[in-house]
């Protein structure tokens, strides 16, 4: 099975080393992993001019799936936008295709007083954020930065959706609402916005030929203070490109720790790029206090949609259960009582635990 290897900056390549290990641990029961590292991101642009350099792309593009690390350091803040190092992620998705972007928020029981909110609101959370990635606003044209006649600037972001973009991610969510709960909420704010009308209408014409999955729909601000009102409500969420980013973002703070919470971006055919939903935070990078669980918990994510070893994939999170359930916290995540613990250790101990 080959894997590309990314672990871009900051923290990246500390919590990707913890992943990469505890996959290597698989390989004593009889898998095999050809797995290649590239630069990307801040890396990719020290290393060849470019956040997405042609041979990193190369890799990626031959690989079964892509294990990422996270991509951004304020050094690059004064560069071109196109030579930044969040242009790669922006990047890959569009070149690979990887157009469904899952994101679960669960709530370990062991983690649940770590939460912002009351117990009683998260315990026992799991809930399932679907997200377009390559259409809306984020790449929809015109976009820009121009000067008026009157000396005025003005700056441009276009809202686009196509019926076809809709209709194939409305069917990842049906599907994977489907495996779960039956219960799927469509976000938009369609009594505004003509282009998420048009979202709402093609979900409810794909509705039909999922009949025993239950379709609700919510504006996208209302959804965003269910979230925190009562998210055990919600089972499968989609929604576009940019109200996925904020809400997903907001559900991942549920679980107490933004460290935990995994993400896969799929194309057609299942091919991925995982990735933890965490930023490169380069305040702690090299101090070695990150968290890896969310980096760890994605490789399993990978196990089980692109390379179809869900045992596996099951294994993996069944040790950071255990892990867990034995105390071990990092500093994201510590509470009196719980032994804190380092990058490597976590992941030592995620070893283990397998």
């Amino acid at each position: 099975m080959k894997i590309a290897v990314l672990p871009g900056d900051g923290i990246g390549g500390e919590i990707v080393a913890q992943a990469v290990k505890v996959l290597r641990a698989l390989e004593h029961d009889g898998l095999r992993f050809a797995m290649e590292e590239a630069p990307v991101g801040g890396a990719g642009y020290e290393a060849a001019g470019d956040p997405l350099p042609e041979a990193t792309l190369a890799i990626a593009k031959q690989a079964d799936a892509i294990l990422f690390g996270s991509v951004g350091d304020w050094k690059y803040d004064s560069l071109p936008r196109a030579k930044r190092p969040e242009q790669a992620i922006l990047g890959l998705r569009k070149s690979l295709g990887l157009f469904a972007n899952l994101r679960p928020a669960r709530v370990h029981e062991e983690l649940a007083d770590a939460s912002s909110l009351r117990r009683e609101v998260v315990a026992g959370l799991d809930i399932l954020i679907v997200r377009e990635l390559t259409g809306d606003i984020y790449f929809g044209e015109p976009r820009g930065i121009s000067t008026l006649a009157s000396g005025e600037r003005e700056g441009v972001n276009t809202m686009r959706y196509r019926e076809s973009e809709i209709r194939r991610i409305a069917r990842v969510a049906f599907e994977a609402a489907r495996r779960r709960g039956k219960r799927l909420c469509s976000v938009d704010k369609a009594n505004v916005l003509e282009t998420t009308e048009l979202w709402k209408q093609v979900v409810i014409e794909v509705a039909r030929d999922f009949p025993d999955v239950a379709l609700t729909h919510m504006y996208v601000d209302n959804c965003a203070m269910q979230l925190v009102r009562n998210p055990k409500q919600f089972d499968v969420i989609v929604t576009g490109n940019m109200f996925g980013d904020i809400l997903s973002d907001e559900a991942s703070m549920l679980s107490g720790s933004i460290g935990m919470l995994p993400s896969a971006s799929l194309d057609a055919a299942n091919k991925g790029l995982y990735e933890p939903i965490h930023g490169s935070a380069p305040d702690i990078a090299g101090k070695g206090v990150a968290n890896p669980l969310a980096t760890i918990l994605s490789a399993a994510m990978m196990l089980r949609y692109s390379l179809e070893r869900p045992q596996e994939a099951a294994r993996i999170e069944a040790a950071v259960q255990e892990v867990l359930r034995k105390g071990y916290r990092t500093a994201d995540i510590h509470t009196a009582g719980m032994r804190e613990v380092g990058t490597d250790e976590m992941g030592d101990a995620v070893v283990a635990a397998l």
